[in-house]
């Protein structure tokens, strides 16, 4: 049986590690993190920080993915899944995801479609400051 034991978005620091600690299950024989990390640059550009800003939709929206596809793949246990908004500095984990499965296909291709639909469909924009102090938002309707 497959299970959602975290869909979110939240302000507070994320950990990939506390995630593959949530899914771990006896019965899986791959658990695939995956950690979205603020860089320094984008297009070329110096980037200091962004903020993301979600709607209030948000972490409903990370749910319903979650349980979108959650039950798509055989022999899937367990995901977790959370995003964080607020202002991150260079090298703050974003997007944090794990997948427990029996196996590693699987595992992968869970995580990896997660990730995807996250991006995809969850209401959050991002305001990305530059080193020269100029800043820009992304996904902005």
């Amino acid at each position: 049986m497959s299970v959602v034991l975290r869909a979110t978005v939240t302000e507070e620091p994320l950990s990939v590690e506390e995630h593959a600690a949530l899914v771990a299950d006896a019965a899986a024989g791959a658990v695939v993190t995956f950690s979205g990390v603020v860089r320094d640059h984008d297009g070329g550009r110096s980037v200091r920080e962004l903020e993301y800003q979600g709607h209030p939709s948000a972490a409903d929206i990370v749910a319903s993915v979650a349980a979108d596809l959650v039950g798509r793949y055989p022999g899937v246990r367990a995901l977790a899944v959370s995003h964080r908004v607020g202002p991150l500095k260079i090298g703050d984990v974003a997007l944090a995801c794990a997948v427990a499965a029996e196996h590693r296909k699987e595992a992968f291709a869970l995580c990896s479609d997660l990730v995807d639909e996250v991006k995809k469909r969850l209401p959050v924009w991002k305001r990305q400051v530059f080193a020269d102090g100029s800043d820009e938002w992304v996904n902005c309707p």
